[in-house]
């Protein structure tokens, strides 16, 4: 009788074929995972479970970072830390229900209007650290580096390309809309990005100008009301009120430094 033939591998050469067939998981913990299985006996169908299970795992925190690298948050403070009785003006259950993320879903807009310093950037970035966790594919930028990265001398492919990024997005940030002043152009290339997400896609807007006053920052600007228009179309706009908390906060260090002996 012919016997089965039989192949022995390595410790090494086995996790380096179980990452080939994209179980990365178990291939970096293949010692802790063989150790596990030995001690708890597991049939081969509970074994097989636990693979499932520790891979779906992985995968899913694999890609929750992925998603907050590509969102570009950066550093901000949690959201517990909001002082809703700093603002003498905010309608609370319009951010509050922002954070359901019903507006993401239903492809609508939110902007935020407010003076500096009343928490319009740490709501915003909370918001958008609540759509990556939920799975939503989020960018957070600036008016302004959205405006420098379009601007230039572009081909019209690199121009196009940089436009449908922007709109790949499930929920595009953009901060600080009217904090710098802009040639007439650059309205035109805010007014691109919001066109190609209009009713496809939400934005997550922030600004310090009434509308109104938008042509301060955008003079002789045409597309000024065009643009306003598709990004208040489906929209909340909420407006915040009341003085700096950062002017607050630092009259009151001043205040304890001059205590000081």
């Amino acid at each position: 009788m012919s016997s089965r033939p039989t192949t022995t591998t390595t410790r090494s050469d086995l996790a380096d074929a179980l990452a080939q067939v994209g179980l990365v998981s178990i291939a970096a913990n293949l010692e802790d995972f063989l150790a596990r299985m030995t001690k708890t006996r597991l049939s081969p169908r509970q074994m097989l479970e636990e693979i499932a299970r520790i891979e779906v795992q992985a995968k899913t925190q694999r890609s929750l970072e992925q998603r907050l690298e590509r969102a570009r948050l950066g550093r901000f403070r949690p959201f517990a830390d909001f002082d809703w009785n700093w603002p003498k003006k905010i309608e609370r259950s319009v951010i509050e229900r922002a954070f359901t993320l019903d507006f993401v879903r239903e492809n609508r807009n939110l902007v935020l209007l407010g003076t500096n310093g009343l928490g319009k950037t740490m709501i915003t970035k909370n918001i958008a650290l609540a759509a990556v966790q939920a799975g939503y594919s989020v960018l957070f930028t600036t008016a302004a580096e959205l405006i420098e990265n379009l601007q230039g001398d572009l081909s019209p492919e690199t121009f196009r390309r940089k436009v449908a990024r922007y709109a790949s997005f499930r929920l595009l940030c953009i901060d600080e809309v009217g904090y710098l002043a802009y040639d007439a152009h650059a309205a035109d290339l805010l007014y691109k990005v919001i066109d190609r997400r209009y009713e496809k896609g939400s934005v997550l807007l922030t600004t310090n100008l009434a509308f109104r006053n938008w042509n301060t920052v955008f003079p002789n600007a045409t597309s000024i009301a065009t643009l306003l228009d598709k990004l208040t179309h489906h929209a909340d706009v909420t407006l915040i009120e009341g003085e700096s908390y950062r002017v607050h906060e630092s009259r009151k260090e001043a205040a304890e430094r001059r205590k000081r002996p």
